[in-house]
């Protein structure tokens, strides 16, 4: 089987285009795949592909075809259930030029028309252009693993590609800045799909078709076409043997390649649940840690996992390597760090994720397991325990002002979760999760800025229609939004920063079917979070694993902000920077992002580096 995991760029257009502009697009993914690189051209269409050569390297060049080459097909990602769809195919007489799986997509064509994308199991963004029709097609993975941006052109025009980078390449395009995403991104640390930091470019989102041809462009929703069955009649036992199986599965179709295969390993339950599965099927597979400086993260405690991660590493005999990261080293990374998020993207953790990549990289391992979907579809997030909200009446919320969230780790536990009750459901929403308030950003924001914003608590609206909100809505959330907005989008750009892959098995749609039915008690009970998961895989894990609390994968950036780093915190605020010199932030801001900084009952430091971030991509990227 070929896999052909790469960056792909393109254009519909009806007029003609500068000779050389998709050449100019694809020279900005060429980390997306260095290993080979293809235009196809044709009146009114054409589309590049850059490959990163994992399974079948001698072969699986893009584009592939159908039968009579009347449709053409490129792929960035990679379909795990290709066999099996090939074998059908294959009863109903098609013919295969190659073993690669993106061959597959053109012949499904052929007889399911624009319902194929619902049979495909993996990760993908795609482009599929029909001759005969004159028709476009582009089409992203369910879960989001895969980018995949576009920008229209008119009403039967349009350009895409894997990374905005490569879109802005694309000679007059209109790329007028979209205030309303930069107010948004210090809630978040990113900016929400669709919305981009061009007004003009939207991203395709998952699981969305988008359909251009002479009518005009459409985006709609497919379909997945499964086999898997319900799950809440069974005993739990029965379940405990379903996840197990369904999540092995998930594991070993995740494993094919021709290239050495390694994972992350922090020494958590997730990553060990994938690190332990895989090694039964790959005898000398590395694996990798992140160890930060060795202080004290007041959520998480210490930062440094290394010795958990090496523990597990011995029990699961992977080849282990701990790679430590300081601020010094991340501040030497910083600038490649915001290169390969693409747009404001401020998940400081990233840093330890690319610097796996690079280690991973430089000992010939071109393909990285995660446990990354984990938590939203089994419930791990450490407030998850706490969103039973019986155990308090409401009472009326405090001014925004002195908003609280689960953040102000300087007040006392009772006292947050008190507040958090006390607000509407879309509040709670962003009080579990999220980062700045309405309010701190109106202080630190222009009125520029500001006038463009409509807050940002808008995204959880449809907690409105539900009451004051089932448990299981927050995780379902957190699954369809926090999912692939942060956890996925960090670890496509920066394992791809370094030409490695990055693959999630959690969110197989075997998984994710189960996620979908469990129940607030199998996934929570007595305080111990992914309850079913945990008693799922007891028997392969060590006790201290299986029984170890939620850590997360973090960086300490409040205090980094407040020594190391500090000159560029104070750059940022300056009269100097980009953000000053176009008016984002207010005169005050260096005087209230001080203090937000030292305030002693509330984490600041993600909400401040959104701003470091900002200033980067102001001054390097072009905008107006």
């Amino acid at each position: 089987m070929g896999c052909i995991l790469c960056g792909i760029a393109g254009y519909r257009v009806n007029r003609e285009v500068a000779p050389n502009a998709l050449n100019y697009m694809m020279g900005e993914i060429v980390h997306r795949g260095p290993d080979d690189y293809k235009v196809y051209n044709c009146p009114g269409y054409a589309v590049g592909t850059r490959r990163l050569s994992i399974v079948d390297i001698e072969h699986g060049f893009q584009p592939f075809f159908n039968r009579d080459k009347t449709v053409v097909v490129n792929i960035n990602g990679e379909i795990y259930n290709y066999s099996k769809l090939r074998s059908l195919m294959e009863e109903k007489g098609a013919v295969f030029r190659s073993n690669c799986d993106g061959e597959i997509i053109g012949h499904l064509y052929d007889i399911y028309g624009e319902e194929l994308f619902g049979l495909l199991e993996g990760m993908f963004s795609i482009s599929l252009w029909d001759k005969n029709n004159q028709k476009l097609i582009l089409a992203r993975d369910i879960p989001g693993e895969k980018p995949l941006y576009y920008s229209k052109l008119g009403q039967s025009e349009v350009v895409f590609a894997s990374e905005l980078k490569s879109l802005t390449k694309f000679p007059g395009l209109d790329l007028s800045l979209n205030r309303r995403a930069v107010w948004d991104l210090p809630t978040f640390l990113w900016i929400p799909e669709p919305d981009t930091i061009y007004q003009n470019i939207r991203a395709l989102e998952p699981g969305k078709l988008l359909i251009c041809d002479a009518s005009g462009i459409s985006i709609r929703s497919y379909i997945p076409i499964c086999d898997f069955g319900v799950f809440g009649h069974l005993s739990w036992s029965d379940k405990k043997a379903y996840v197990r199986d369904i999540v092995t599965q998930a594991v070993e179709s995740r494993l094919l390649g021709d290239v050495p295969i390694g994972c992350f390993l922090s020494g958590g339950l997730d990553s060990s649940i994938v690190a332990a599965i895989a090694s039964n099927k790959i005898s000398d597979l590395k694996s990798f840690s992140v160890g930060f400086d060795d202080i004290i993260d007041p959520y998480h405690g210490f930062t440094d996992e290394t010795e958990y991660a090496e523990h597990a590493a011995s029990a699961i005999g992977t080849i282990h390597q701990s790679v430590y990261i300081t601020s010094d080293s991340c501040r030497d990374d910083f600038e490649k760090f915001c290169y390969h998020c693409d747009q404001p993207f401020a998940v400081s953790s990233g840093f330890g994720v690319m610097a796996v990549a690079r280690a991973a990289s430089e000992v010939g391992v071109k393909v990285l397991l995660g446990g990354d979907g984990a938590d939203e579809c089994f419930g791990g997030y450490s407030w998850y325990q706490y969103l039973d909200n019986k155990r308090y009446s409401p009472v009326p919320p405090p001014d925004d002002s002195n908003a609280i969230s689960f953040q102000n780790f300087g007040v006392p536990l009772e006292e947050r979760l008190e507040a958090i009750y006390s607000y509407p459901p879309e509040k709670q929403a962003w009080a579990w999760h999220y980062y700045a308030s309405e309010t701190e950003k109106a202080a630190l924001f222009s009125e520029d800025i500001s006038a463009f914003g409509r807050s940002s608590v808008e995204m959880f609206n449809s907690f409105k229609k539900k009451g004051q909100g089932n448990p299981v809505d927050f995780v379902n959330h957190d699954r369809n939004f926090y999912l692939p907005n942060e956890m996925l989008t960090k670890l496509d750009r920066m394992t791809m920063a370094f030409s490695v892959e990055g693959r999630s098995p959690f969110v197989a749609s075997g998984v994710m079917n189960i996620a979908e039915q469990l129940i607030y008690s199998e996934m929570i009970q007595q305080g111990v979070n992914k309850k079913l998961l945990r008693d799922a895989f007891v028997s392969i894990l060590p006790d201290e694993v299986i029984c170890r609390p939620k850590h997360g994968f973090n960086v300490p950036i409040d205090h980094w902000l407040k020594g190391d780093w500090s000159d560029m915190f104070d750059h940022t605020f300056s009269e100097v920077s980009a953000l000053a010199r176009n008016n984002f932030i207010s005169k005050d801001a260096s005087r209230i992002a001080r203090t937000m900084l030292a305030d002693p009952f509330r984490l600041n430091g993600h909400t401040l580096f959104c701003f470091m971030v900002l200033n980067h991509w102001l001054e390097r990227n072009p905008w107006n």
